[in-house]
């Protein structure tokens, strides 16, 4: 009798646990690249880092038309050339090839920060007003479905109308 009073025990704080802790994970989800782009501030992020782009492109630009002038006036000067005038010449090009590619993968790292810390304050402040709607709402987790990494998922509730109403936007 004591035995099965204590299964009984046992069984009955399971099955309340596991009930408390269901009602404990209350799962939302945003799709948070669309909340950003719904934020106004986007467009000005975007079109600044498109004139920070765009003076790494007028450079990279220039210098493939300088790479294009000397790689033209190599193929039409290189039957007339000595070979030590001609390995010269290779050897130029190849260090100009050389320093476009860098300058390409630099420019690259720039802009890429720069996107970061431009988009930094932005994805805080989307982040701010989804974690204070989750707090609000009484949800524990919300997942981002920007990325369709689940491949099953409990239902949950869509936090976008929320969030965007703590934002302002429409």
């Amino acid at each position: 009798m004591k035995k099965l009073f204590k299964v009984a025990l046992v069984a009955a704080g399971m099955l309340f646990a596991g009930n408390f802790a269901q009602a404990q994970s209350k799962i939302g989800h945003i799709n948070f690249q669309q909340l950003i782009d719904f934020m106004p501030e986007t467009k000005t992020v975007k079109s600044q880092l498109e004139i920070y782009q765009k003076q790494f492109i007028d450079v990279l630009t220039s210098m493939n038309n300088e790479y294009q002038t000397k790689g033209q006036a190599y193929q039409t000067k290189r039957t007339g050339m000595t070979d030590a005038a001609r390995g010269a010449a290779e050897t130029e090009l190849q260090d100009f090839s050389k320093r476009l590619q860098d300058y390409q993968t630099s420019s690259q790292q720039q802009v890429e920060a720069k996107q970061r810390e431009l988009g930094k304050p932005l994805i805080d402040k989307a982040r701010g007003a989804v974690t204070a709607v989750a707090k609000e709402k009484g949800y524990g987790y919300v997942l981002d479905t920007t990325s369709e990494y689940l491949v099953v998922s409990p239902d949950a509730d869509d936090l976008m109308p929320a969030v965007k109403l703590k934002l302002g936007l429409k």
